[in-house]
Order: C-alpha cells, then structure tokens, then sequence
C-alpha cells in the first residue's frame, strides 16, 4: 500500500500521509496520541535508554524479549500496546492498514467517491441517516414526506446556521444534536416526533415547518381530550405522557428557530416545560450496603491482574465514581470523547460528551484514579494521561474500544456475581441486584452528592449534566434523614 494515498480528514486543513510506511506509523503515533509500531534491537534500545540498567527500567518486557530474540515489536491492535518477537510480529506495513482500517472515519482513501471534490471523501453519514431508521421501522409513509419545505423555513438564507435545505435534514441535526448517541433518547424522541407526523398525515397538514400556532395548539388539545369522531380515534393521553410528546415538539421548533432554520417558533409556549421534571422520582436505587458488597467483591478479586479484570475494575469505577450516562463512556471518533486529562499530579478529569452534544468536566476521585492507573498500564499506556491523549478510555476486544453493549455486560457481570455470592442469605438483596443497570450506579453517585454530602444543587447538577435543577433536588425527595434531623432539633425542647 502508498500511505500518500491516505488523507488525515481530521487534520485542519486536510492532509495526505506521509509516503513511506516508517514516516506513516510515525504521523499516526501523533495525531492518535499514543505509540503504534516501533522495532527494537538490543543496540537500539541500549542507544535509546544509555545503558540496559536503564532500558529494563523503563521497557522490561521489550529487554526481556531481546534477551532470547534478535529483535522485539511493540503494536498497537485493538486498544493496546502489545509486544511479540520480532519473527512473530505483524510487519509494520499490516499495523498501518489495520490502523486505518480501524480509523476509518478519520482517514480515507484519497481517491474521490462520486459526488465529492476532488480529493476528498463522501461523507459517509449525510444528514438524513439520523431521521431515517426510527422513520422507516414505523411503517409511516417515506421520506420524502419530510423532504420538504413550509412557509416558516428560510433555507437559502444567511441566518439559517444549519445549512438544511428542508425540514428532513433540519430533523436530522435536531435529532444528532439534542439525543446525542443515547439509543433510548433517540426512540422516544423519535416516537413523538412519529405521533405529530401521523397526525398531520390524517388532516393533510405539513410539511413540519409549514404548522401555525392555532395547528400546534389543535394537536395539543387532541392530546389531553383525544379523538373519538375520527377514522384514526385515539385516548386522552395521561399528563406525564402528554407533557413529554409537547417537550420533543416545543423543543425541535425551539431548536429550528435559535439555529436559524425557521424565522419565527409557532411552538413557543406550547409545553408546559418543567412539570414533567418537577414530578421526577428516581427510584432505581442501590441501597449503599450492596454499593459496599459490590466493592468489596472487586477488591477481593484484586489479585487478577489479567488485562480483562484491570478493564472491568475500570468500567465500574467510572460509572461508580464518575456517576456518567451509560452512552458517555462510549468511545465517539466524531468527538474524540470520553477523554482524560491530568491537570496536576493526583487531579484528573474526564471529559464527557452528554445529551445535547454539551461536553462535560467530571473531577475523579482517588479511588478511580488508582484503578485507571493500573488498567492504563496493563495497557502499555502511560499511567498518567499525556496532554490532548485522543484515544478509547476503554478498549476493545474485537475493536478499538468497547461500546455501549460491552459497558453494560461489564457492569450487569459484576452485579450478578455479587447476587450470586448473596443468593443463599439474603435472595432479596440478590435479586435487586440482578435487575439492576449501569444508570443505577448514575442514580447512586447523585444521592451520595445530593443527599449524603449535601452538595450544593448547582454543583451537582453541574456534575450531573442535568438539563434542569429540579431533576437534581429530586434526589433529595427520596430520603427523609434532613428532614428528620431539622424536626428533632425544632422539637428537642418539648421533651424536657
């Protein structure tokens, strides 16, 4: 293969690769952050390090190869820096197609696709994958129902800060900006977005940009008293229900309209907004007891220190310590997060990527910082994270890094052999656990801020990335030791 006929898309502006392989892996190394391929040789490592004393120091299982081989390799592949004799090594040429092959969202092949500059690739998600898979599983007509235009749209105008031409790539940015890459936000966005489209359908309204104010209101009304005279009769909807199906809409004319895409929002007002928030109760809660008995199962198998359970202690301690959404700690090319920084020695943060693509500063405490320092290097990463380190918190088996349905096979594993280990004397603490999920650990982490150490709301909701304040203080509705302190101390006296 020619690397010069690879282009770094992520490069400002566009670059090709070097065209040798050396120079290539060289490139890679820097613009992935971490080591790719390097061949060693006692000469070379002693030229590196100045003496074996030093390199057995700094690369002991590289000296430790030389010493029964005439070379070494260390590689990256599947989320690790890996090291073999150099006979058994893949040749530095399979290292750099694999790790194209892995990045291939980043580099592509120069070659023009049809339709694209010269140079430069297609773009291989255009707006419209976004809209069209919960648009094609519901049955409901095709998409060129929402391909196009209402009196509202400014399409061609300056203002329109999105750049769609009609409102099924307007939906489809909505859609990529405000659910972010959480498969359960996109559903129920998508099922209420579905409902007003069935009911425009049914009057022969649209398309979305083309509603009035007195429409929206006229679909409102149909939700809260139903419809019984039509062909397409359906219930009053209950208020929980109907308060999130007007919050989808209100927000995606909001979003059209603060972007530019529509000059005036017919949506205003048309939510009641923070009801549905105001009544949240979060009730799928681990008692601290089984927190404890979780901790405790890991530290007992602390003495594995196979790659497999360094990861795992990993996984758990972010979701345990960091309190993040399922989605956060999945890898995303687009955004290059989750990522960690160290600020200082013993201050490290992790940045997320929540709903509403709103990046997120998470400070972690000791007790994660210790487990991801022996699982980065297990890794054959640097124990603490370089500056702008743009690689998977957590990798993968089968690829770079492990993704939502790994993370949660990881977790629901620990909570079922904790279960496991409680079945015999306590099957209804087991059995909690067994139903339990990694957003169980999220709700965890917000009580003890919230509720154990009274952490201020706005902090918490900062930590949280919590959309409204009034989803934070829920926490503090789920437990009554405040409000049984202040009771005791106002009615202390009355005993005496």
């Amino acid at each position: 293969m020619n690397p010069a006929d690879w282009i770094d898309t992520g490069a400002v502006p566009p670059r090709p690769l070097p065209a040798t392989v050396d120079t290539a892996l060289a490139y890679l190394a820097e613009a992935l952050g971490h080591p790719v391929y390097a061949h060693w040789t006692l000469t070379r490592i002693k030229r590196r390090y100045g003496s074996l004393s030093d390199a057995k120091a700094a690369q002991p299982t590289v000296l430790k190869l030389l010493l029964a081989h005439d070379g070494a390799v260390e590689y990256w592949e599947r989320g690790r820096l890996r090291t073999a004799p150099a006979e058994q090594a893949p040749s530095a040429e399979a290292v750099l197609a694999r790790l194209l092959h892995t990045h291939r969202r980043r580099f592509r092949s120069s070659p023009a696709l049809p339709g694209s500059p010269a140079g430069m690739p297609a773009d291989p998600e255009p707006a419209g994958w976004v809209v069209a898979p919960w648009l094609a599983a519901s049955g409901h007509a095709d998409y060129a129902w929402l391909a196009r235009i209402g009196r509202f749209a400014q399409p061609q105008t300056a203002a329109n800060t999105l750049g769609a031409v009609d409102d099924a790539q307007a939906l489809a940015l909505f859609m990529r900006d405000r659910t972010g890459r959480s498969s359960h936000t996109r559903r129920a966005y998508g099922a209420e977005l579905l409902r007003l489209i069935r009911w425009c359908g049914t009057r022969g309204l649209g398309p979305l940009s083309d509603l009035t104010r007195q429409q929206l209101l006229a679909y409102r009304h149909a939700l809260q008293h139903g419809e019984s005279r039509t062909e397409n009769a359906s219930p009053p909807l209950s208020e929980a229900t109907r308060t999130r199906a007007l919050a989808v809409v209100a927000s995606l004319y909001g979003y059209w309209y603060a972007t530019g895409y529509l000059h005036a929002n017919p949506a205003a007002g048309l939510s009641a907004g923070s009801r549905a928030r105001s009544g949240f109760v979060p009730t799928r809660l681990i008692p601290p007891a089984l927190l404890d008995a979780c901790d405790a199962w890991l530290d007992a198998n602390r003495a594995d220190d196979a790659l497999p359970a360094l990861r795992q202690r990993a996984i758990w301690a972010l979701y345990r310590y960091a309190g993040v959404r399922l989605a956060e700690l999945a890898w995303s090319a687009e955004t290059a997060l989750p990522r960690l920084e160290a600020e200082a020695p013993g201050r490290w943060t992790l940045y997320v990527c929540g709903k509403g693509r709103k990046v997120r500063a998470i400070p972690l405490p000791t007790p994660c910082m210790v487990v991801l320092r022996a699982y980065r290097h297990a890794r054959g990463l640097p124990p603490e994270p370089p500056a702008h380190e743009t690689l998977p918190v957590i990798h993968g088996n089968k690829a770079e890094a492990l993704q939502q349905a790994g993370l949660y096979r990881e977790v629901k594993a620990i909570f079922a052999a904790v279960a496991d280990d409680l079945e015999a004397r306590e099957p209804a603490q087991a059995l909690l656990l067994r139903a339990a999920s990694p957003h169980w650990l999220r709700h965890a982490y917000a009580r003890t801020l919230v509720v154990d150490h009274q952490v201020p709301l706005p902090a918490a909701q900062a930590l949280l990335g919590h959309a409204s304040v009034q989803t934070t203080a829920a926490y503090a509705r789920t437990d009554l030791t405040q409000l049984r302190a202040f009771v005791d101390a106002t009615f202390a006296d009355d005993l005496r």
